[in-house]
């Protein structure tokens, strides 16, 4: 997958112009490439694509226009996005009720090491997360992750921590969707 580059990045009056068109392409993007687990696990796999837009919100947002400060949000958002034959995921721990989060996060402090994507030959893929979102006795509510799959494409997601034990297959659009991200 490739990384977005310097080159990649529209200045803001150009952005502006174009922002209605990207945005409507980039919702469908994310949406090819949500997958949710339970009621309170969402994977969304990043690409270049998707990346690049939320760096342009980014600039967009805080009105940034300094080059130092443009490449260091280039050099942020690319961590998201995995090297060869990896996929990039944020991974939103959707939670409404605070004390049920708050609770939770802190339960399953573990999450990250039981997050896993699976191979069609039955294979999982762990979780390489950043742990500098987990705490001491809590999680952060969203982590940032990569799954060396080598270049497969997964058909599975899953955590098999022992208090949230489930698993998810992808459907044929969101397979899709992953084969092209690989491809890139």
């Amino acid at each position: 997958m490739s990384a977005v580059v310097r080159q990649d990045i529209l200045d803001l009056t150009a952005y502006e112009k174009a922002r209605p068109e990207l945005r409507t392409r980039i919702i469908e993007e994310k949406r090819l490439r949500r997958v949710h687990l339970g009621e309170e696990l969402t994977f969304l796999f990043e690409n270049h694509d998707t990346i690049l837009y939320q760096i342009q919100e980014m600039l967009r947002a805080e009105r940034i226009v300094q080059e130092r400060e443009i490449a260091h949000e280039i050099e942020t958002y690319n961590e998201l996005v995995g090297g060869p034959g990896e996929l990039g995921c944020a991974l939103l721990i959707e939670i409404v009720d605070p004390e049920a989060r708050d609770r939770k996060l802190r339960e399953w402090l573990a999450l990250p090491q039981h997050l896993y994507v699976k191979l069609a030959d039955g294979r999982k893929v762990r979780a390489q997360f950043d742990a500098r979102q987990v705490g001491a006795d809590r999680l952060s509510s969203v982590q940032y992750m990569r799954f060396d799959t080598q270049g497969q494409v997964p058909v599975a997601v899953g955590s098999d921590l022992p208090a949230l034990t489930l698993e998810q297959a992808l459907s044929d659009e969101q397979h899709r969707a992953l084969v092209a991200d690989l491809g890139e």
